[in-house]
């Protein structure tokens, strides 16, 4: 019998978790000090359990122990909810980050990207907004509470992408204040928006050899020095170089100027300090950057971390993380098993087929999708 009939699908997709490192991990913060049943590993996976399950709260994940497999798999045979609440309040938020870029490493392994999106890493933010009453901590304005995370996307093949550097601050930091956190690797060409405007730090990456493409403020002082011809079939209006900055505070380096239109036709203003890619490569790196709205949208719709199961800044930081380890246990499933299906149709499929036999997950996965969408078949 091939072992993975051994598994449930559920066990399956844990499995790059449930490793030798996560337990010396969590021995070495003696996370599990005191613990005799409840274990940190039992609480993962409750949580990730939760998060395919789209549970309203801790109520309801207490219930889900009810379920005789799920007994099996966490080596408990109930749990309360004032329990899960305790040891989601005492779980070290930096031991999930741990296992977060464990995974991110994992899948970096399998990336295959074209040469065109393995150049470049993409950088953005998204709002969580919170009820200022049961978050205080989190105070965003007088009457809102909220929290901000930070993203340094990479793709990892020609659709998907993958955060593999992620910060979480309170709503009220700017993007600019996490540059130094995700923007930092020589070579790499960092994708933003205009939220990231520091011309100080412009400057820096250029002498550094650290590349971005950016759009311009709508304010921004621009002097071209010279305009560079563009092919007749060309997408791009004008091709410039320029200065960037006031006479009295201006950029050292020269900077590109590209007018083009965006992913939706529109007009704008892209800012580079790379000079070895035509025109429009450049305009095309700019508008694959709007892949991190189809990332922000399926998280949103599809893992927890909209409202939460706790209110103290570690219930929050601890489910985010958990959301997050779910998304790259997904992703992991499909660059392993190297299905053509969405991420979306794999969450779906593992939600059914949870407590069934892997193999009747796996088979599901690999037989081709019934219909391929029109831009796959271009490609083709």
């Amino acid at each position: 019998m091939d072992k993975d009939t051994l598994f449930s699908s559920f066990g399956k997709w844990l499995a790059p978790i449930c490793t030798k490192s996560f337990t010396e991990k969590v021995k070495e913060t003696n996370q599990d000090k005191y613990v005799k049943k409840f274990t940190t590993l039992s609480y993962l996976k409750l949580f990730l359990h939760a998060q395919i399950q789209q549970r309203d709260g801790l109520r309801e994940i207490a219930d889900d122990v009810l379920s005789k497999d799920f007994q099996k798999e966490l080596g408990l045979k109930s749990i309360s909810a004032a329990q899960l609440s305790r040891k989601h309040n005492q779980v070290d938020s930096a031991l999930l980050e741990h296992v977060f870029m464990q995974l991110v490493l994992r899948i970096r392994q399998h990336t295959a990207p074209s040469m065109l999106r393995k150049d470049f890493k993409i950088i953005d933010s998204t709002t969580i907004g919170l009820c200022l009453q049961k978050y205080k901590w989190a105070e965003f304005r007088k009457t809102k509470a909220g929290i901000k995370l930070h993203f340094r996307l990479e793709y990892i093949d020609d659709e998907t992408v993958v955060p593999e550097k992620v910060t979480i601050t309170s709503a009220k930091k700017n993007d600019r204040t996490q540059m130094d956190a995700l923007i930092n690797e020589l070579g790499v060409t960092y994708v933003y928006d205009r939220g990231y405007i520091d011309y100080g730090k412009f400057d820096d990456y250029c002498d550094r050899g650290i590349f971005f493409v950016t759009r311009t403020k709508k304010n921004a002082m621009i002097r071209p020095i010279e305009s560079f011809s563009l092919p007749p079939e060309s997408a791009v209006l004008t091709d410039e170089m320029v200065y960037v900055g006031t006479p009295q505070k201006r950029m050292e380096n020269v900077l590109r100027l590209i007018h083009t239109v965006d992913s939706e036709g529109n007009p704008v203003a892209i800012l580079t300090n790379r000079f070895d890619l035509n025109a429009d490569e450049i305009g095309q790196i700019y508008r694959e950057r709007w892949v991190i709205e189809t990332f922000f949208k399926w998280m949103k719709q599809h893992i927890r971390i909209k409202s939460f199961y706790g209110t103290s800044e570690q219930a929050v930081m601890n489910q985010i993380w958990t959301a997050l380890i779910a998304f790259c246990l997904l992703v992991l499933v499909k660059l392993e098993t190297g299905t053509r299906h969405s991420l979306l149709q794999l969450y779906r499929w593992l939600k059914i087929l949870l407590w069934d036999s892997v193999q009747d997950w796996m088979e599901r996965i690999h037989r081709l999708p019934q219909r391929i969408s029109e831009g796959r078949r271009k490609k083709q």
